[in-house]
């Protein structure tokens, strides 16, 4: 099984595989997705890194409030995603 990690307040120049290095120190790194803003290309500092369960979860308990490039992660077991509401 897998699960979805969310990591927020990334500096704006990190890279996915900036990301995935950090990550693969905890277990397989299945995927990385930084998102980026729809109307600019640019960061939004958050994405998202999909692992194997148990590294997920020493990645989660290890980087949580560390320190990347200047700035204090958040890490924690993303959420499914709410549905979006209609404006009709």
């Amino acid at each position: 099984m897998s699960k979805s990690i969310y990591v927020g307040n990334l500096p704006w120049s990190a890279t996915e595989p900036e990301v995935q290095e950090l990550f693969e120190k905890y277990g397989e790194v299945l995927s990385v997705k930084l998102i980026n803003d729809r109307e600019t290309g640019r960061a939004r500092g958050f994405g998202f890194v999909e692992m194997e369960d148990e590294g997920a979860e020493e990645a989660i308990k290890n980087l949580n409030e560390k320190d990347f490039n200047g700035r204090t992660l958040r890490v924690n077991e993303a959420k499914p995603r709410a549905p979006r509401q209609s404006h009709f």
